[in-house]
């Protein structure tokens, strides 16, 4: 719950400080400018919302490593993929989707400080522990943090604590541990195609590189 709290507010606080002129950079998302990531963010700040008020009366069926599944690369043809840079489009002033995401990412951000973490909750067909879905969120917040500052090199990094969570979790999904060699940011730009490996990270990497990229849904 600790480790979602700093990872969520730390973007947040990042968003905040863009400039808006760099809202026109290209993210760390193939295909997405920092404005459509942005736009995806308050996507997930409701999704966080509406799944802490979806409760479940069932036993958990996944848990914060489950929640994640391995998909194929996007291709572009997904609808929801391609309404998002409409959509951030829509705002037309930086401002406007910097106070949107305040707005509702606040929001989440109390709802989850709120929530017991032994109750259970329903999402994408699953069920899980309030908990667990928190847990499983830090990977998503600390990877869009990564996308966020990918080409704006004079914003703040991910907290160091979240960014080693993040980097369990990956390597829980993965099975497979990185090599020491690999910071916990390399990993996970690495681990997830954000970066191509350099030679000498492929070899480090072994039997596992064959596997990369772990594309996340």
């Amino acid at each position: 719950m600790d480790l979602f709290s700093r990872s969520w507010t730390a973007l947040l606080e990042a968003v905040a400080a863009v400039p808006d002129a760099d809202f026109e950079q290209p993210s760390g998302c193939a295909g997405w400018l920092v404005r459509d990531l942005v736009c995806h963010l308050v996507i997930d700040a409701q999704d966080v919302l509406i799944t802490l008020v979806t409760p479940a009366g069932t036993e958990p069926t996944v848990d914060a490593a489950g929640y994640w599944k391995l998909v194929e690369p996007p291709t572009g043809e997904d609808p929801l993929d391609a309404l998002v840079p409409r959509l951030a489009a829509a705002y037309g002033e930086p401002e406007l989707l910097k106070f949107h995401l305040d707005d509702v990412g606040s929001a989440a951000g109390r709802a989850a400080g709120l929530a017991d973490p032994a109750a259970r909750v329903g999402t994408r067909g699953e069920v899980l522990t309030v908990g667990d879905y928190l847990s499983a969120y830090v990977l998503e917040c600390t990877l869009h943090h990564l996308d966020l500052i990918a080409h704006l090199p004079a914003a703040a990094e991910p907290p160091a604590e979240t960014l080693a969570a993040a980097r369990a979790a990956l390597e829980t999904i993965a099975g497979s541990p990185f090599p020491f060699s690999f910071s916990d940011r390399d990993a996970l730009l690495v681990g997830t195609g954000r970066r191509s490996p350099t030679d000498e990270e492929r070899t480090a990497l072994g039997e596992l590189a064959a596997r990369l990229p772990l594309v996340l849904g």
